[in-house]
């Protein structure tokens, strides 16, 4: 990848188990260690209650761009005063937009309804062929269901199908795998 490349990475986060430490310790790593690399997070949020918190000022102390997406009453709190915040009416139109300005999407481990999110960006980018790829960090096993579908189904039937799907095993492998797929391509408009 380009020294001045600065990705916009859609990320997905749990929104749900605000002091689940073990969760808030890999938003916090993830946050931080992706915009030293440059990386740019955008993420939907529809109330100051689903925020992703640890992520996004680990993102930002460590000098960060963060983009949030909210409906037409959300204004950020007073500790993320400086964040770009955009809005749009709908559920269906903030993650449109999500996935409109994401170069690739990151999945943490997280709730359902983050990986319901991801689900309805990834169909909103045009799916396969949107050319928004997905890095998911199975922390534990987070995501080894879909790990082992990438293996057993995705891997035989569609060519090149770990353009669209890759899983890392670190924080730092997140940003190993987004590079990856930027520079093979995978990310460019068909």
């Amino acid at each position: 990848m380009s020294p001045d490349a600065h990705p916009v990475i859609g990320i997905f986060a749990s929104d749900h188990g605000p002091g689940d430490a073990e969760r808030a310790t890999i938003m916090s790593q993830a946050g931080s260690y992706l915009a030293r690399r440059g990386a740019r997070l955008a993420c939907v949020v529809d109330t100051t209650d689903t925020i992703p918190v640890p992520l996004l000022t680990s993102a930002r102390t460590a000098g960060g761009e963060v983009i949030l997406i909210g409906d037409e009453a959300f204004s950020e709190p007073s500790y993320l005063t400086g964040v770009t915040v955009e809005h749009a009416p709908t559920a269906e139109a903030r993650l449109a937009r999500l996935a409109e300005i994401s170069t690739l999407y990151v999945a943490l481990p997280g709730s359902l309804a983050s990986a319901i999110a991801l689900y309805r960006t990834w169909v909103r980018g045009g799916g396969g062929p949107g050319r928004r790829p997905v890095v998911f960090f199975d922390r534990n096993g987070a995501f080894r269901v879909m790990r082992g579908y990438a293996a057993d189904v995705l891997s035989t039937s569609i060519k090149n199908h770990d353009r669209y799907l890759q899983f890392a095993d670190s924080v730092e492998d997140i940003w190993n795998k987004a590079a990856w797929l930027i520079d093979q391509g995978a990310t460019n408009p068909v």
